[in-house]
């Protein structure tokens, strides 16, 4: 029980963060959609770069944050010089890949459809380096058990964010006309959509003041010999962590290649589909805060000996809590649908198909320990890689005949593919014994209420959100005679 409540306690503070921080964030959403019509193409444009920033991340951090918790807790290592062989190292490469940027951007900005604004490309690409610089800090407070901080730092970027892009695409806009001569100085309603990358630049670049300690605090030294042992450690995550993300942002990436009309008609569809995942991604998110929890528990040494057991009930409890997060957002569609203007609520469909996905995703993140505890991390590339393949052959087989429909079934075709072959292979090299039958029921069960919620044709919005809520208390009310909670809540007041 010790271990789920640190579990439960870490996952709440880094939720703070990453749920209830990423939730204002959604306040980004209403305003983006709202300011910019699904006709104009715009917010189109901010999911399609966004889309290249998240692979790049992957791309510039190559498996090193995995890999700090493995060496942080390995025998024989130093973790000081863990830490800052790694920094440095991921350091380097960053300034490296700004520098190639900025140096071939008359190539690159054309190639991406960025040709009349390269200061889209320019901007994003510093976001992404000092992004992955910060995701080796984070990492680092989360490895040295520091939720406080860590949650601090991601809601500074949050409310620094919201309020910024609160004034330069609402109060700025509204009063240009009224005070331009003041205004005039720092706003150019000519920028448009650009400001959502500009702000976010600014901002990503205050955080990075917050590390002061974990940067200039620390004793440094680089050891190239570890550095060599590390690299051969995180390599394949490097792969599994390019066909992971590929898996999340491929779709986006793709879309107005393949999309028919070329990738000017894209754009409508593309912000239509990047806007109604924005409501899916609260499953992503709720994975993500489990992670953050999660994974420096079971890379532990102190806890090596329940290393089973633990897996076994987070794997429980972590399938458990994301049904119940899927009952809940089906139950609260029609209130969540206000998240997004109304030009884009027609891609409201794909919201049970992504969250599917991603609890798919996030089953197959607790599945994949038994690679990363054996050394044998080459699989997990295998295992994302195949994913990734098949999640790109239903992109690019149906989206010319079924739009964005297909980019959400892609989703849920590549997770589930990785899923399955994760645990068979999982249970040949680490067998562990899931409790299959028991998340069984509890699956089937959300699928029959779920579709008890759609079959039952309700057209009056506050009824059919109270009937849907009344479906999602049935589960609830099944989970807690089951699992023992109700007793275990009375046999605490009767001894209190």
């Amino acid at each position: 029980m010790g271990f789920l409540k640190k579990l439960g306690t870490d996952t709440a503070i880094y939720g703070l963060s990453s749920i209830v921080g990423r939730f204002l964030n959604y306040l980004l959403v209403p305003l983006y959609t709202a300011k910019m019509a699904a006709a104009t193409g715009g917010y189109g444009i901010v999911t399609h770069v966004y889309g290249y920033t998240a692979l790049l991340l992957v791309l510039l951090t190559y498996g090193m944050e995995t890999t700090l918790f493995r060496f942080l807790n390995k025998e024989g290592e130093d973790p000081g010089k863990v830490y800052t062989t790694i920094l440095a190292t991921v350091g380097v490469t960053s300034l490296a890949f700004v520098a190639c940027v900025f140096g071939f951007m008359g190539q690159i900005a054309p190639a991406m459809g960025y040709a009349d604004h390269p200061a889209y490309i320019g901007s994003m690409c510093v976001v992404v380096a000092l992004d992955a610089f910060q995701a080796i800090m984070f990492s680092y407070l989360r490895a040295k058990k520091r939720p406080y901080k860590f949650a601090a730092l991601k809601l500074l970027f949050i409310f620094l964010n919201i309020g910024l892009n609160w004034l330069f695409f609402v109060t700025f806009p509204d009063n240009y006309e009224n005070h331009k001569e003041l205004l005039g100085w720092f706003y150019d309603p000519t920028v448009g959509v650009g400001y959502a990358f500009y702000i976010n630049l600014f901002c990503t670049s205050v955080v990075t003041f917050g590390f002061w300690k974990e940067i200039f605090g620390v004793k440094w030294a680089y050891d190239w010999g570890l550095l060599k042992r590390m690299l051969s450690y995180t390599w394949p995550l490097l792969v599994l962590g390019i066909a992971g993300i590929l898996n999340q942002t491929a779709d986006k990436i793709i879309f107005p290649f393949i999309y028919p009309g070329g990738a000017v008609a894209a754009k409508v569809p593309l912000g239509i589909y990047g806007a109604a995942v924005k409501i899916a991604m609260i499953m992503a998110l709720i994975t993500q805060a489990f992670r953050y929890a999660y994974e420096p528990l079971i890379f532990d040494k102190s806890s090596r000996e329940d290393n089973n057991k633990m897996q076994v009930l987070g794997m429980k409890y972590f399938v458990i809590f994301t049904l119940a997060a899927f009952l809940a957002v089906m139950a609260g569609l029609d209130v969540l649908k206000y998240l997004i203007g109304e030009s884009y609520r027609e891609g409201l469909v794909v919201v049970p198909i992504v969250m599917a996905a991603e609890i798919m995703m996030g089953i197959y993140f607790n599945l994949s320990f038994w690679y990363k505890l054996t050394d044998r991390t080459i699989w997990g590339a295998v295992i994302s890689g195949i994913g990734c393949l098949v999640l790109l052959s239903v992109n690019i087989i149906f989206v010319p005949t079924h739009s964005y429909m297909a980019c959400a079934w892609g989703g849920v075709a590549g997770y589930g593919t990785a899923m399955l072959l994760s645990y068979f292979l999982g249970q040949h090299y680490l067998p562990i014994k899931y409790p299959l039958k028991e998340l069984g029921l509890y699956v089937a069960l959300t699928a029959a209420l779920y579709a008890a919620g759609v079959l039952v044709k309700i057209d009056n919005e506050i009824l059919a959100t109270l009937y849907r809520t009344v479906l999602f208390a049935i589960f609830m009310a099944v989970i807690v005679v089951r699992e023992g909670i109700l007793a275990a809540v009375m046999r605490r007041l009767k001894r209190g």
